[in-house]
């Protein structure tokens, strides 16, 4: 029996939430937290990234537009929306690797030719430490913040991860 660390309810070994009052106990395995930014990496939400307002367009928007708006906005993605579902992200990543020197010749065509299909998404109930771990082992730079019905409402980057870990440094 492995008792609930908020509620006290004793719950059946290996059980991933607790019967009583449904906190998750899938990380009761981890190690303690060796230090303060450890817990707060483990412990707080992506809200306390505080997650930037995503900015979309539509897949038959045409890719120049988008490199336009990118620069305009100093943004490194966007995300490609078919109403409020999320298709792809397109990001300066795309930008580099899937149009040539020759842009021109793309200018015109829509960005879901060069999109990244069905992208990496966070819930907003993700902790901290969970999104630096999809950042790294995707290789992301960014990622979707999603609601419980898979809506985008926010975007993080690692320029937040870094802010967050800097701002915990320094309250340590």
């Amino acid at each position: 029996m492995i008792p609930c660390p908020y509620c006290g309810y004793k719950n059946i070994a290996g059980a991933d939430v607790c019967e009583e009052c449904g906190a998750s106990l899938s990380d009761l395995h981890l190690a303690e937290p060796a230090t303060e930014v450890e817990k707060h990496l483990l412990s707080d939400r992506i809200p306390s990234l505080e997650p930037k307002t995503p900015i979309a367009v539509t897949p038959d928007t045409p890719t120049g537009e988008v490199l336009q708006l990118l620069v305009s906005r100093r943004i490194g993605i966007v995300l490609v929306q078919e109403g409020e579902k999320l298709v792809g992200v397109f990001s300066e990543h795309d930008a580099l690797t899937r149009l040539s020197s020759d842009i021109s010749e793309f200018s015109d065509r829509p960005i879901s030719d060069f999109m990244t299909q069905q992208p990496r998404t966070l819930q907003q109930t993700a902790k901290v430490a969970f999104a630096v771990q999809r950042m790294d082992l995707g290789g992301h730079r960014h990622l979707p913040v999603v609601d419980e019905t898979d809506h985008p409402t926010g975007m993080i980057s690692t320029r937040d991860i870094l802010q967050y870990l800097a701002d915990k440094m320094q309250a340590v």
